[in-house]
C-alpha cells in the first residue's frame, strides 16, 4: 500500500524505498495506490502511515521495517544488506538520510507535494503540513536558496562516494542505495 496523488504520482520516498527493496529481491507485487484521507485499506496492520506491505496473513509497515522482514524471510533471494554488517551499515544510513537529507529536503518539497496530492486529499495537507511547520503552506519554502544550500552541504559524501564506485554499497546497488532513491523521487 502506497500513497498516490493527483493523476497517480506516487510520491513518498519510503514508498519507493519499499518498491525498490521488492524489486531487488526479484518478489511478485502488486502496488496498492491509497489516499491520505482513505486508509480504510491499511486499517488491519493498526497503522496510519505507510508503506504497509501485505505478505500473507502478514502486515508490515514502516520501509525500514519492511526491508528487515524481505530479508529475513526471503533469503534465497539477492541480499539487501549483504550481512549483518551491511545491515547495520544500512541501518545509521537510513537515520541520516531521514534526519539530515529529509529534514532539509521537506521544506522544498512539501509545497509541490500539496500540488500533486489526491483533491480529495487538498484540505487535509494543507492543515497538516501548515500545523507541522506553523506557517501557511505559501511560506515554507522562505529562502529557498539557503534550503537548497543546506541539503547540498549534506551530500559531499554521497558525491564523493559516486566518484570511485557505480553505486553507494560499492559493484552493485542494494539497500542504502534504494534509502537515498527514495529522496530524488519525492522531489521528482
Amino acid at each position: 500500500h502506497e500513497l498516490h496523488g493527483r493523476d497517480g504520482h506516487r510520491f513518498s520516498p519510503y514508498c519507493w524505498r519499499a518498491i525498490m527493496a521488492l524489486k531487488h529481491k526479484g518478489l511478485d507485487f502488486e502496488r496498492a495506490p491509497m489516499k491520505f484521507t482513505d486508509r480504510s485499506a491499511i486499517a488491519p496492520s493498526g497503522q496510519d502511515r505507510v508503506p504497509v506491505l501485505v505478505d500473507g496473513e502478514r502486515w508490515i509497515n514502516d520501509s525500514w521495517a519492511i526491508a528487515e522482514y524481505l530479508e529475513d524471510t526471503y533469503p534465497d533471494v539477492p541480499s539487501l544488506f549483504g550481512g549483518a554488517m551491511g545491515r547495520a551499515q544500512a541501518k545509521f544510513f537510513n537515520k541520516w538520510v531521514d534526519m539530515s537529507v529529509h529534514a532539509r529536503l521537506r521544506a522544498l518539497v512539501v509545497p509541490d507535494t500539496f500540488k500533486h496530492a489526491h483533491p480529495d486529499d487538498s484540505d487535509w495537507f494543507r492543515e497538516s503540513r501548515e500545523n507541522m511547520f506553523s506557517m501557511k503552506l505559501e511560506d515554507i519554502r522562505g529562502d529557498v536558496d539557503g534550503l537548497k544550500a543546506e541539503l547540498h552541504a549534506t551530500l559531499p559524501p554521497l558525491r564523493a562516494t559516486l566518484e570511485t564506485q557505480p553505486y553507494l554499497c560499492g559493484e552493485s546497488p542494494a539497500y542504502a542505495d534504494y534509502i537515498f532513491f527514495g529522496s530524488p523521487m519525492w522531489q521528482r
